[in-house]
């Protein structure tokens, strides 16, 4: 074969040529800037007029930040110590720390009781948040509301036995009688639980020299961030069954039970929380007994609750209506009774719907808690403005301590709203 017969012959590659990489530009961090940062001109000038911005904040905050003393006994010994420079007095925190977090008046051996009650309760509402663990967890979520009232007040430890066994019987009843008549058992079982309070509280009375003793932490003595959490979790906890209460209330045919609770939820959404919080501070008294005196935190408790069931059952009610007829159609066909229907088949599909409304109630619930400064709690806000400010080592801190109740508050918050993405995400709430 000749030299110009070989050439001609077309070559045949035995293996695959390997894929080049593709440019810078279209991928990596080069990729994400043009794609995101600099798409258009217009993204392009607010790129650098938001980082031009971000450059002023951070060179201000940051030395502030750095420059920070931590170790002083009082505002002018911070700044002598800064000696002209910009810097932060965050001395007040190493300072006061447990004031802001428990309170003025709480007592200091006693620290151990209420941290030890909130590791109990992220132990308790586990199981409720996370469907996955084991279920014998609930037992700790049943037991916990007597076990952090008797580490937070103390007092006789028949007090939370009795609210504990009036909490039991009146479940007992509701669970005996409640299948065949829902209002029968609802009402027996509140009416056995207040009879089991009464004649436990009379015998608690008898006993009360004889019985062991945890010191006793009146609720004047509550404060700090540690309130603003009881607070929270408390009403939070209340709110909800009884914004599902009202809201499947206000769309009874009954007409009495719907209009007390149309009356209930519009006259309490028609009120500030501040009024409410007057009214439990200073009017609610006069609705108990002459010689009963009412604890300050349970009137808090009491009308706080009663504002948040009030915007819960409204967006449960939204969840509700949201709902296609034919739902209610099948529980029908199915045979179900009311209470079957709606525990098994309507409620379960409008609190999914209803998550991202009732998680903006119990944000919101949460940083109201605050406004119980006003009334005289003192609480992490009332701290800071009270005891705190009015020192003459400490006053004039404002940036400092704001800005502590700020992060505090923006990690329960922050926290709280990731949990809910992450729970609708898991329950698929977009695809019903």
């Amino acid at each position: 074969m000749s030299d110009a017969h070989a050439h001609s012959v077309a070559f045949v590659r035995t293996e695959v040529i390997p894929q080049s990489p593709p440019p810078a530009q279209q991928t990596g961090v080069m990729k994400w800037l043009r794609d995101n940062l600099f798409s258009s001109w217009a993204n392009t000038l607010l790129t650098l007029v938001a980082a031009w911005l971000i450059y002023l904040i951070l060179s201000a905050i940051l030395p502030w930040i750095f420059n920070g003393v931590w170790n002083a006994d009082s505002l002018t010994q911070c700044r002598e110590i800064l000696a002209g420079r910009t810097g932060a007095c965050f001395a007040v925190l190493t300072e006061r720390w447990n004031q802001l977090l428990f309170g003025y008046s709480y007592p200091r051996d006693l620290y151990w009781r209420p941290v030890l009650a909130f590791a109990i309760m992220l132990v308790a509402i586990a199981p409720v948040l996370f469907f996955d663990l084991p279920r014998k967890l609930l037992i700790v979520t049943a037991l916990f509301p007597f076990i952090a009232f008797y580490l937070i007040w103390g007092g006789p430890i028949l007090t939370p036995i009795v609210a504990l066994l009036g909490c039991g019987a009146g479940y007992v009843v509701f669970n005996r009688y409640g299948k065949g008549n829902f209002a029968a058992g609802f009402f027996g079982g509140i009416a056995t639980a207040f009879v089991v309070w009464g004649v436990g509280g009379f015998v608690v009375d008898l006993v009360r020299p004889e019985t062991p003793w945890m010191t006793p932490v009146p609720s004047r003595d509550l404060g700090g961030f540690m309130l603003n959490m009881m607070l929270g979790v408390t009403c939070v906890s209340l709110s909800v069954p009884l914004g599902i209460v009202l809201a499947l209330g206000r769309q009874s045919d009954m007409p009495l039970i719907k209009g007390i609770c149309v009356v209930f939820i519009e006259f309490v959404r028609g009120v500030p929380l501040i009024t409410l919080l007057f009214v439990a501070s200073v009017m609610l008294a006069y609705f108990f007994p002459p010689d009963s005196t009412v604890d300050l935190f349970l009137r808090v408790v009491i009308m706080i609750t009663m504002f948040s069931s009030a915007y819960i059952a409204e967006v449960i009610r939204g969840g509700l209506a949201a709902l296609p007829k034919g739902q209610f159609e099948a529980a029908d066909s199915l045979g179900l009774d009311y209470p079957q229907a709606m525990r098994l088949i309507i409620l379960p599909q409008a609190l999914k719907i209803s998550i991202p409304g009732i998680v903006n109630v119990a944000v919101g619930l949460f940083k109201d808690t605050t406004l119980v400064s006003v009334i005289s709690m003192f609480d992490l806000i009332g701290m800071i403005r009270g005891p705190i400010l009015a020192s003459t080592e400490w006053n004039g801190v404002y940036w400092e301590l704001l800005g502590f109740a700020s992060l505090l508050f923006f990690v329960v918050c922050y926290g709280i709203s990731q949990y809910s993405q992450w729970l609708e995400r898991r329950l698929a709430t977009d695809h019903r």
